[in-house]
């Protein structure tokens, strides 16, 4: 299983269950793709606001540990970073439209991931890694990246070309996506817990998909512990609450997030699946 993600935390926030249940698997190797070291991100302890981009702009190297740590804390898949240590760098974001929505910045880093010019050069360094360790599964965002942050995006497109480039070896494409009736769910776990210091969100604030879109859940729970632990590793990214079982999280923007025991899919190709098992199919 190849996974490909865009910054640090990614693999933890949206995959982080999954990459540890496969990792405890002896027969399955998981490997993580990160595409850049998050470079622009949004610093959330005032002690080390000074990595900021706008400031010290050592947050990327920082992140590197973050993820080292999250990595171990979900069993420790194999990693790459895509064209080695820092070849691309975060390309930012800016606010667009209601809730969470990003958009490209208008003034992009020469090393901006998110840059139109390189996607050739991009999907020739993914398509080294699938031709060395020929995944039979391949997992990234939607078209839309979740929400529609520019390196998100581009991590879809080079890993759905990457797949449609090699048919004979990738036998099964995923994106990862949240269901709306999942995060209601986990919202409503949110009432009557006093004390959760993020803000709860608005309607429609936070991006999901139809239940209908989706194929394919994983069963995490017995990787909460691990989740959280990866989760804490991404200190100047991640704020984590937890008391009583509920766990909220959030982002530099302070929004409520639910943390919940179930990881949700999209196979390509596939829109009538019910699977329990991203391998389901795969010949052995």
């Amino acid at each position: 299983m190849l996974l490909v993600h865009a910054h640090p935390d990614d693999e933890t926030l949206t995959t982080g269950g999954t990459i540890a249940r496969y990792q405890a698997d002896p027969g399955t190797d998981v490997t993580v793709v990160t595409c850049t070291l998050g470079e622009q991100g949004e610093v959330i302890p005032p002690e080390l606001a000074e990595l900021a981009a706008d400031r010290a702009d050592q947050l990327g190297g920082y992140r590197t540990g973050e993820l080292a740590g999250a990595l171990a804390a979900l069993g420790g898949p194999e990693h790459r970073y895509l064209g080695g240590l820092a070849h691309w760098r975060d390309s930012g974001m800016v606010l667009a439209g209601h809730g969470t929505r990003a958009a490209l910045p208008p003034d992009l880093h020469p090393r901006a991931f998110a840059a139109p010019e390189p996607f050739g050069t991009q999907l020739a360094q993914l398509l080294e890694i699938v031709d060395e360790l020929r995944p039979q599964v391949l997992v990234s965002y939607a078209d839309d990246g979740g929400y529609g942050h520019p390196d998100h995006v581009r991590a879809h497109e080079i890993t759905a070309a990457a797949a449609a480039a090699r048919p004979d070896g990738v036998e099964k494409l995923y994106f990862t996506v949240r269901s709306r009736p999942e995060l209601d769910a986990g919202l409503a776990e949110f009432d009557g817990h006093d004390g959760i210091p993020f803000r709860v969100p608005g309607p429609d604030e936070l991006p999901s998909a139809p239940d209908a879109d989706v194929t394919t859940r994983i069963d995490v729970t017995a990787q909460r512990d691990a989740r959280i632990a990866a989760m804490r590793a991404h200190a100047t990214q991640i704020a984590l609450w937890e008391r009583n079982g509920v766990v909220a999280y959030a982002m530099s923007n302070g929004v409520a997030q639910p943390l919940r025991d179930v990881e949700e899919y999209v196979l390509v190709g596939s829109p009538s699946t019910t699977e329990t098992d991203l391998f389901d199919g795969v010949d052995a």
